[in-house]
């Protein structure tokens, strides 16, 4: 029997390569003799240069400028053959690397946060000697529509004195000059691809300042300043660069990442799908060949993994292979039995079946995972399952 293992993470608990180590120990625990590949997955957001490092892309670890201008250090995935580059803007750019105030809490200020790092992670792609740069987006902290990835780029983003405005969205307040000469040579023999599974536009109503704007700490009136700024620059760019830096506002995606998708469509970026993205980068279609049985997962299997997370990628793609057996293992589940079969699994085993306190499920994630694992065994050489 051939058994491919490809979950995303378990967020808060576990990462994917230790929810794959889980779920191998414990078919091995529950006597299943097989062949077992293990491979890490993401959906284009945190985990996805994780994967690409579980794949054989070497890291590159930069220092850059965090979102509030602090240093961080991040790492990039490098792959020397094909001279690409997997970039995870969450590490430069993103809430999770934002300081801590005296409460303890993140210090999220919408206003401030800027995308300078992930552009500064671009850069260090470049002199790497990539020529093509993968750039998963989301978790970020930003809302400035990337002008700080542009600035690092080489944009001149001017106030009306000549001077560089100041990073964040809310600096753009200040925008008056766009000036695109110095941008980066090397990006026009850069092929960029944004990996990205939201859709909304960079202005409006459903744009990246209204959607997303409040969970980075905006307020009702912050949403407003930052919708109107981001227009700013979107037509001080247009005034330079042409109509098509007009278009990309509204393409599907302009609204990822506080705008930082806006910015990559402005650069020629193409958006895929991030599953899709992930799954090209750890070649899994090599790996599920022959395959008899996939085992997929993440924390939790609900409503929004219908849309395109990992487990649903993996699935229609093992499906499409011919693969007799999907299974999916996660935190907690609320499909229901319709669901669950049209999102192409057989079976969902969940933590939440065997301890039914949650908090538990977080902080003991491993050895229950393992103990799924047994009895995922189990049902692999029952001959009297379905």
């Amino acid at each position: 029997m051939r058994v491919v293992i490809a979950p995303d993470k378990f967020k808060g608990s576990l990462k994917a390569a230790e929810v794959a180590a889980e779920v191998a120990a414990g078919l091995t625990d529950g006597g299943l003799v097989a062949e077992v590949h293990r491979v890490p997955m993401a959906d284009g957001g945190e985990g996805t240069v994780e994967a690409a490092l579980s794949a054989g892309y070497a890291p590159l670890v930069v220092e850059v400028s965090g979102p509030l201008g602090a240093p961080v250090r991040a790492t990039v995935a490098v792959e020397q053959t094909t001279s690409t580059a997997v970039i995870e803007m969450a590490a430069a750019s993103g809430l999770g690397v934002l300081p801590t105030g005296d409460d303890g809490e993140l210090v999220r200020d919408a206003l401030r946060a800027s995308s300078r790092g992930t552009g500064e992670l671009i850069l260090a792609a470049l002199d790497a000697g990539c020529r093509r740069v993968v750039l998963g987006v989301g978790g970020s902290a930003n809302t400035d529509g990337g002008a700080g990835l542009l600035a690092a780029l080489g944009v001149r983003l001017l106030d009306p004195d000549g001077q560089p405005v100041p990073d964040g969205g809310g600096g753009l307040r200040r925008l008056h000059t766009v000036e695109v000469d110095g941008l980066d040579a090397r990006l026009g023999q850069t092929e960029l691809v944004l990996a990205a599974d939201v859709t909304n536009p960079l202005l409006g109503d459903t744009g990246a300042a209204a959607v997303f704007g409040p969970q980075k700490g905006a307020t009702p009136a912050d949403v407003a300043e930052l919708d109107a700024n981001l227009t700013g620059l979107v037509d001080r760019l247009a005034a330079v660069a042409g109509a098509g830096a007009r278009d990309a506002a509204g393409r599907p995606g302009a609204g990822a990442a506080g705008g930082v998708g806006y910015a990559a469509l402005f650069l020629g970026a193409v958006r895929r799908p991030g599953i899709e993205v992930v799954m090209d980068l750890v070649d899994l279609d090599a790996v599920l060949s022959g395959a008899d049985v996939v085992i997929t997962g993440e924390g939790s299997l609900d409503g929004q993994s219908l849309g395109g997370k990992t487990p649903l990628g993996v699935a229609a793609r093992a499906r499409s292979l011919g693969v007799a057996t999907v299974l999916a293992v996660c935190g907690r589940t609320t499909l229901e039995e319709t669901e669950r079969r049209g999102a192409g699994f057989d079976r969902v085993w969940a933590l939440t079946d065997i301890e039914s306190d949650v908090s538990r499920c977080m902080s003991e994630a491993g050895p229950l995972l393992r103990r799924l694992g047994v009895e995922i065994a189990g049902y692999l050489t029952d001959s009297t399952r379905p």
